[in-house]
């Protein structure tokens, strides 16, 4: 199939119409500078070796998880996260559980993210393979093993829109669960943990699903995923291909004109109507703003420098 006939099967697919209307952007305020304070981002190996120095683009002891996808080399991941703490910044590395083999293998990981890089934080979950390829199928499993007692601060995955993966039916039981779960466990280890969630493109069902949080007596803070400036098209591939199925609707809605598809897609009124409920309600369980730069690290870090105010600024500038 050419592009141009694969660029209509989407639009048909998501029921694309034209039309001369463009999209309107929420300003900046100071809300949205407040929401984004201590932000972090997301990299990998790859993608970080396209930036040539953090410092440039990120706030100094910024965040920054690196996803490890299965077949990375542990040597790249604990090289990236070497090169993250020289710049100033704060590595967080993903302890996929379905690609550790065993304790042995997980022991070393840690053992080295500690020994070369200086690692303190790191996000577990169960990673993006269906079946284990060995003895763990979650991030409780890697919990019990006791080997990350040495870190300050342990972030596990939340999910606003269901996990199928988890949870068959696409409800939030066996989510709720577990997440109450690691939460008993940070109390009883005395670790700092959040919430940190896949990506959304709209605001209200995410503020019900923190309420939800909270009415249920989760009281871990959360981390709210947000796609950074990308292609349409982008969007659409990885939102399909991360099961937020229910979020396209708001692709839907703003690709009214096909030229669109061609146009960077911003974060801009999700994050301005996340500011607002948070200025109006101080308890909101949203603490922080996560970042998956799926456009680019560059393009999403001008898009933060823009909105950020005084402390989205880079270290360098």
């Amino acid at each position: 199939m050419t592009r141009p006939r694969l660029l209509e099967s989407i639009m048909a697919l998501l029921n694309f119409r034209r039309s001369a209307q463009p999209g309107t952007a929420t300003q900046n305020t100071a809300e949205v500078e407040a929401l984004m304070q201590g932000y972090s981002i997301e990299v990998m190996p790859r993608t970080a070796e396209k930036v040539a120095d953090f410092r440039a683009i990120l706030p100094v002891g910024t965040r920054v998880y690196i996803a490890h996808i299965d077949g990375t080399p542990i040597s790249d991941m604990v090289a990236t996260a070497a090169r993250l703490r020289a710049e100033g910044m704060e590595p967080m590395p993903h302890f996929p559980s379905r690609i550790i083999a065993d304790r042995q293998e997980l022991t070393d990981w840690i053992s080295r993210y500690q020994g070369e890089a200086d690692v303190k934080q790191a996000l577990l979950l169960g990673g993006g393979v269906s079946t284990p390829k060995g003895d763990y199928d979650n991030s409780m499993q890697m919990l019990e093993t006791g080997l990350f007692d040495g870190f300050t601060r342990l972030h596990v995955a939340g999910h606003p829109e269901g996990n199928r993966d988890i949870d068959p039916d696409g409800g939030q039981r066996v989510i709720l669960d577990a997440l109450r779960w690691k939460q008993g466990y940070a109390r009883e280890a005395g670790v700092k943990m959040a919430i940190v969630t896949q990506f959304a493109f709209e605001a209200k069902p995410v503020i019900a699903w923190a309420q939800d949080l909270r009415d249920q007596g989760i009281t871990l803070p959360v981390h709210l995923g947000v796609a950074g400036p990308a292609k349409l098209q982008t969007l659409i591939k990885f939102a399909i291909a991360c099961g937020v199925g229910p979020s396209l609707r708001v692709l839907q809605k703003r690709a009214k004109d096909v030229s669109k598809l061609l146009l960077p897609f911003e974060p801009t009124e999700l994050v301005g109507e996340l500011a607002a409920h948070k200025a109006a309600n101080p308890d909101f369980a949203v603490e922080r703003l996560h970042f998956f730069p799926l456009g680019g690290i560059k393009a999403n870090a001008d898009w933060n420098i823009a909105n950020g105010g005084a402390a989205a600024q880079p270290a360098q500038h």
